[in-house]
């Protein structure tokens, strides 16, 4: 299967941080633009941002789009509303056809690692659900590399295409390289990736010593101003603003230099971004296509070092179910 270099996801936005005339817009802007590939997931916005994306996408021709979704994190109030036993997959398969409005998924990931369910119920519920037309691939979300081996011998001998991992990855976060992305190369799967710029960190928008701007994803909690507080320390947001000179240089925007350097990794087969306004969506798909010359990927890899995430042991799921 081919995706789109940019996908769109709706993890944020939909349901939640914009109205839904908003997120019919900014999806309507990705079509324009080229985008065939949307991510999503059951959790997001409390199974909402399933609901607005099947209204958004109805119409269009199924067999012209990649939909993506996921299955782990607590979807009701219930024991077995969370996690990957057969019951809460087979269960949820269903409700997201149900709130995307369509027959199948092209790709239905495990969205964590259960340590509380065996592997192999797991991906033999995975398997039932291939099998009978639901989905058609298998892929997870921020397994480590012995993970993502284990699963793909079971779905090798069960013969399902289990054909992507969908991490974290952007200049400033890069836990990835050391040993998912050799294990992903050698088995033949690719890097769907969240959070390219960093939760918009790698705009540039936010400068050090300085408040966030009013109406910005750090000041509001909806928008999840508790998953970029961990970059906007000083010494990371002035590192950043080293790179202006370099996105200059290449004819770029920040956020298209940071989704561009994403996809400069053979292994990345995509990267997610996500909108409030379509023209966000018009300018970050430029990032599509753009080539990084050795020196600037070597320029920008000086200054971002210091502030850098490489620990492979930041891949993790919860140890119990949440």
């Amino acid at each position: 299967m081919l995706v789109s270099e940019i996908s769109y996801g709706n993890w944020i936005t939909h349901g939640s941080q914009v109205e839904e005339d908003a997120a019919l817009a900014c999806v309507r802007a990705a079509l324009d633009s080229g985008i065939t590939t949307f991510d999503t997931a059951d959790v997001y916005a409390g199974t909402r941002a399933e609901e607005v994306l099947g209204r958004a996408l109805k119409g269009e021709r199924r067999a012209g789009l990649e939909i993506f979704t996921k299955v782990y994190w607590p979807t009701g109030p219930g024991r077995n509303d969370r996690g990957l036993s057969r019951k809460h997959i087979m269960e949820s398969i269903d409700g997201s056809l149900r709130r995307l409005q369509t027959d199948y998924v092209d790709l239905y990931q495990a969205h964590r690692y259960d340590y509380r369910t065996p592997l192999e119920e797991t991906m033999v519920a995975f398997a039932d659900i291939v099998h009978s037309g639901k989905a058609h691939y298998i892929g997870v979300s921020e397994w480590k590399a012995s993970e993502i081996r284990a699963a793909h011998a079971l779905a090798t001998e069960l013969r399902i295409p289990l054909v992507s991992n969908q991490p974290q990855y952007s200049m400033l976060w890069r836990v990835i390289e050391a040993e998912v992305v050799p294990t992903s190369e050698e088995l033949g799967l690719g890097q769907i990736v969240w959070s390219p710029m960093a939760q918009g960190v790698l705009s540039g928008k936010y400068l050090p010593g300085q408040p966030p701007p009013a109406g910005s994803r750090a000041t509001d909690e909806k928008s999840g101003a508790n998953f970029i507080s961990r970059w906007l320390a000083d010494d990371v947001l002035t590192q950043v603003q080293r790179l202006r000179p370099l996105a200059d240089q290449a004819g770029l925007t920040m956020a298209q230099l940071a989704v561009a350097w994403v996809l400069q990794n053979p292994n990345v087969s995509s990267a997610i971004i996500g909108a409030s306004r379509p023209e966000q969506v018009h300018d970050n798909v430029k990032a599509a296509g753009v080539k990084l010359d050795a020196d600037l990927l070597k320029a920008i890899d000086e200054i971002v070092e210091p502030v850098t995430e490489r620990d492979p042991a930041r891949t993790e799921s919860p140890a119990n179910r949440p």
